[in-house]
């Protein structure tokens, strides 16, 4: 009898203490990234480590379910769609077309979704309802003015942009507004799919552009090494929109750090987790801070020298 009794006292208090180490569930956040690119990268390793700073522990605070829709919208909506299904505490969404995919999955059920990498939320419809974010909105007055500044002798920009995307509309539409303050006009080309991007380049170098300036157009962005190799050949420089795109091989930008965007985001995302703000209550916000981003060898390449007024604003990205 005793021994039963022992037994009967173990197993209580082996499931007590089970029951003690436990936790319940940590919620899940669905995060969905259009594409895979470093900018891209940079916003969803920022978000988490936005989390992990803020306090909250990752599989014990948090789970992170993470997603590539690949730039292609229909499986950017059913990411968010499945998001919904599971019924994920939030939805993380990396770039303009995850963010309009899970806003609409999520809107039914009420799920709080935060965004990143947005230039325009007003323009895409994102600044409204149980959402918020950040967003990177390119600093044009900084870009043109460092073209004008590395040439002097330039007249016409080239831009390619994706037509459907809200994030490219906007910029181009600010681009065509204060370039002629800096003595520039933009020759911009609009297309619907990544496939017809090097096409685009090819139309602008006939056109005789004096260099390219990117947006932070997520189709443009993801083929970026083949529109460099075009405009390598024929001397063309290309200006990016922020340090990655430095790194890949364009002459200089005036950007944002992507890092420091996501981290936002997920500093942000915390407080809606520990329930001391919801995101249909936060305002999105934005990083104006920028930095003069240069790589020497493109700069070498294309035989441009760095004016010494800017000489000692730039950073190195390198190759």
């Amino acid at each position: 009898m005793k021994k039963i009794i022992s037994v009967l006292i173990i197993i209580a208090f082996a499931l007590t203490f089970t029951a003690a180490c436990s936790k319940p569930n940590a919620p899940v956040i669905g995060i969905s990234q259009y594409g895979e690119h470093a900018s891209l990268d940079n916003c969803r390793e920022g978000f988490i480590q936005g989390l992990l700073d803020n306090g909250l522990v990752e599989k014990e605070d948090f789970i992170i379910d993470y997603q590539n829709a690949g730039f292609d919208d229909d499986i950017a909506t059913q990411i968010a769609q499945r998001f919904s299904a599971n019924n994920v505490a939030m939805m993380c969404a990396v770039a303009t077309p995850s963010a309009t995919a899970c806003f609409a999955a999520a809107e039914d059920k009420d799920i709080p979704v935060i965004f990143t990498a947005i230039t325009d939320p007003v323009e895409a419809k994102l600044d409204k309802g149980n959402i918020t974010g950040t967003s990177d909105k390119l600093p044009v007055d900084a870009q043109l003015d460092l073209i004008r500044k590395l040439q002097p002798q330039a007249k016409t920009i080239g831009i390619i942009y994706t037509t459907s995307e809200p994030n490219s509309i906007s910029a181009i539409s600010e681009y065509q507004e204060k370039a002629p303050l800096y003595g520039f006009s933009i020759e911009a080309v609009g297309v619907m799919e990544q496939s017809e991007i090097t096409l685009a380049a090819d139309n602008l170098i006939r056109k005789g552009v004096d260099c390219f300036s990117n947006l932070t157009d997520n189709n443009v962005v993801g083929v970026l090494p083949a529109i460099l190799e075009k405009t390598d050949q024929v001397g063309i420089p290309v200006y990016g929109s922020e340090i990655e795109q430095v790194r890949l091989g364009c002459v200089a930008s005036a950007g944002i750090d992507y890092f420091l965007l996501g981290r936002l985001t997920g500093a942000m995302a915390a407080k809606i987790l520990k329930g001391e703000d919801t995101a249909a209550e936060m305002p999105y916000e934005s990083i104006t801070d920028f930095s003069y981003y240069i790589n020497a060898n493109a700069l070498s390449r294309m035989g441009i020298v760095v004016p010494e007024d800017l000489a000692g604003q730039v950073i190195e990205a390198g190759e």
